[in-house]
């Protein structure tokens, strides 16, 4: 089976198992806007923003160097596995620490037993997950995002609709949901065989350490581009419009899935193809196709964004659309800084990673503290695309080094262009 090939299959595989649930996802957030206030849903959307932000700082990224030496040859899978939920689990029992200080400045209030709840069982899902697709098992991979999303969909309806418990019931659903999942990956990957203390190694945990923490600031960074929006409206605009904020952000959900789905393939070709003597033309193929097709469906998306706003939600969250293009070119951005992020973790140069997270978060940062205050939500946007084309130049210029990609720049500034115009014709 050749590179094209595998990617392709792995593709198929990966959008079988995430479409039908990131459909449910979609589908989920007219309910959010009926059953939940602007300020409930804000708050929501903070708790998971900081889970988000918490999970590899907690965990030491141990999700990303379970699956990248998942795929060694040379390590024991079985001592991978161990010894990554045993550092994620000593990053958990330290970060209780923080709860009685947490609990005196009323973070989160009543919800912060189940932040902590939520954040563990969402680190313990994430690793075992990214195990799974290390050691190969692509089809339950896939077939564990179905159920982790249609179980949190079904979890929402019962206690956010039928038992009207707010935020409380959206938590509380998101914990169950994670345990179902963690239950089925441990059948899957025989946890009770692949868990064994005696495995615990003390240099191949320093391996792992090594490996994972330059990725740590990268997600803080990621994090900060995606996350820290939030914080600013929050501090300048208020709970209402992180609530409508929250909402422009799931449109771009479109190309985010479309993005995550490849890219669960793409690591995977990523790895194997590194030390290949034909990677140069297969990147540069992959990346010609992957902009032409995230270009387009922009330009497919802003053709309905209006339309769209007025009739999925609610009247109260219609000027989230202003937002939306903006956010949508972030996704984009993104999905390439991403494909040529797992460049960096296929060559195990995630230093370079850091390096080139550190600026597009700094501008976030920036941008952020100056355009929230002069225009509103949609310098949120703004702020998100800047920071991840920022990203992605950056890049594509240090990983020439070791994979000599070529884009045909015409071509894409061409396409960039044509997604301004139509932006600036819906203003």
């Amino acid at each position: 089976m050749n590179s094209y090939t595998k990617l392709f299959k792995n593709s198929i595989i990966f959008a079988i198992g995430n479409l039908g649930s990131k459909l449910v996802s979609i589908l989920l957030v007219p309910l959010y806007t009926y059953y939940l206030s602007t300020g409930e849903y804000g708050t929501v959307d903070l708790i998971i923003t900081t889970t988000n932000m918490l999970v590899p700082v907690v965990s030491l990224s141990m999700a990303e160097a379970s699956l990248r030496f998942a795929m060694d040859k040379s390590v024991d899978k079985k001592s991978t596995i161990t010894n990554a939920i045993y550092i994620a689990v000593m990053g958990l029992l330290l970060s209780l620490i923080a709860f009685p200080i947490l609990s005196y400045l009323n973070v989160f209030g009543e919800y912060l037993a189940l932040f902590y709840g939520y954040l563990f069982f969402n680190i313990v899902d994430i690793i075992l997950a990214q195990y799974l697709r290390g050691i190969g098992y692509s089809r339950a991979f896939a077939a564990n995002g179905i159920i982790l999303t249609l179980s949190t969909g079904l979890l929402n309806i019962l206690f956010i609709v039928n038992f009207g418990m707010g935020v409380n019931g959206y938590l509380i659903s998101l914990i169950l949901a994670n345990l179902i999942s963690i239950i089925y990956l441990a059948f899957n990957i025989r946890f009770w065989e692949a868990f064994n203390l005696k495995l615990l190694d003390k240099e191949l945990q320093k391996e792992l350490i090594k490996y994972s923490i330059p990725l740590i600031p990268n997600s803080l960074m990621w994090s900060a581009i995606n996350s820290s929006s939030r914080y600013f409206i929050l501090f300048f605009i208020g709970v209402q419009a992180n609530g409508l904020f929250a909402v422009a952000s799931k449109i771009p959900l479109v190309i985010n899935i479309a993005s995550q789905i490849f890219s669960q393939a793409w690591q995977i070709s990523a790895i194997e193809e590194a030390e290949s003597n034909t990677s140069k033309d297969f990147y540069t193929n992959i990346f010609k196709y992957l902009s032409v097709a995230m270009f387009l469906s922009v330009s497919l998306v802003l053709l309905i964004l209006k339309p769209l706003f007025g009739f999925a939600f609610s009247s109260d969250y219609y000027m989230a659309w202003q937002s939306t293009p903006f956010l949508l070119l972030g996704a984009v951005f993104s999905s390439f800084s991403n494909i040529l992020g797992a460049t960096y973790i296929a060559n195990k140069q995630t230093i370079g990673v850091f390096r080139t997270s550190i600026w597009g978060g700094l501008l976030s940062l920036v941008a952020n503290a100056v355009l929230i205050p002069t225009v509103g939500l949609a310098g949120a946007g703004v702020s998100s695309c800047m920071s991840f084309g920022l990203m992605f130049y950056l890049r594509f210029k240090d990983t020439q080094k070791f994979n000599n990609m070529k884009i045909n720049w015409k071509v894409f500034n061409g396409s960039l262009g044509i997604v301004l115009v139509q932006t600036l014709v819906l203003f």
